[in-house]
């Protein structure tokens, strides 16, 4: 058990703040990322409450986001994932909240962050606390969150999984827990793309950006490498979880639960 005292966390929303200027451009999301996120195609999404809203890659394939599953309230699969939560809950890339609100309303104290002043509000709105920040950015109660949270792709975070998985476990405690949802299929991948809705060039608002997508085998030679160790891989397909991890429909969700290991030095030493 981690002797850091949790961290007090907002009770309402919080003032947003503007990311800092990253520490390695690699693997720290830039300005120019945080503002894609913000532009219109993406914030009029969440505001909304639906799509459609993809990731363009600069060869024109588009990547779809769940816009609206993100927007409903926790499913299956989610809970599947908040069950394993322990202790103090940081969901890494909260978008509009659902994960966050769902903890808050069982009782759970849970933090969601996100570079999109639209997610904030949304997430706010809905009875969960968030800031307006990066994950690379200066963070409340780092070295003692119980849990971290990278669902709906967001091990993508930065295009760098490598230096994504070691600024987490700066964010939790000793044997602190990192929950990663990954690709279905096995995929290891680092692009440059952009917010799109679409609808047309025109409304492609925001600069190119850097983004990863990581499969499960992918996902664990990275944690091992960040200090991390694997503790459970499950699915979820149409609604049922499995512990079957390969065994999906395309439309599976595949989780993975790592545990800090051992001799990590803590980020506050």
């Amino acid at each position: 058990m981690s002797t850091t005292m949790p961290p007090t966390l907002p009770s309402a929303r919080t003032t947003p703040v503007q990311p800092s200027a990253p520490a390695a451009p690699a693997a720290t999301p830039t300005a120019r990322d945080a503002v894609s996120w913000c532009a219109d195609p993406y914030a009029d999404a969440l505001r909304s409450g639906r799509g459609p809203l993809f990731l363009r890659r600069t060869d024109g394939w588009l990547l779809p986001l769940e816009v609206e599953r993100w927007c409903a309230g926790a499913d299956a699969a989610d809970l599947s994932a908040l069950r394993r939560c322990e202790g103090t809950v940081l969901d890494i890339g909260c978008g509009p909240g659902r994960l966050v609100a769902a903890l808050a309303a069982q009782g759970r104290r849970a933090l969601g962050i996100d570079v999109s002043e639209a997610a904030v509000a949304r997430t706010a709105a809905i009875g969960g606390a968030a800031l307006c920040r990066s994950v690379f950015d200066s963070l409340p109660g780092e070295g003692s969150w119980g849990t971290a949270l990278l669902l709906d792709g967001n091990i993508g975070i930065g295009g760098d999984p490598s230096a994504l998985l070691a600024r987490t476990a700066e964010l939790v405690c000793r044997r602190g827990l990192l929950i990663v949802e990954t690709t279905p299929a096995d995929v290891d991948e680092r692009v440059q793309v952009r917010v799109a809705n679409g609808h047309g060039v025109h409304r492609e608002q925001g600069g190119l950006f850097s983004w990863a997508r990581v499969g499960t085998p992918a996902l664990l030679r990275y944690a091992t490498a960040a200090g991390w160790a694997p503790v459970e891989q499950w699915t979820v397909a149409d609604g049922v979880p499995t512990g079957e991890v390969g065994q999906l429909p395309a439309a599976g969700r595949c989780f993975v639960a790592l545990r800090r290991r051992r001799g990590i030095p803590d980020s506050h030493g």
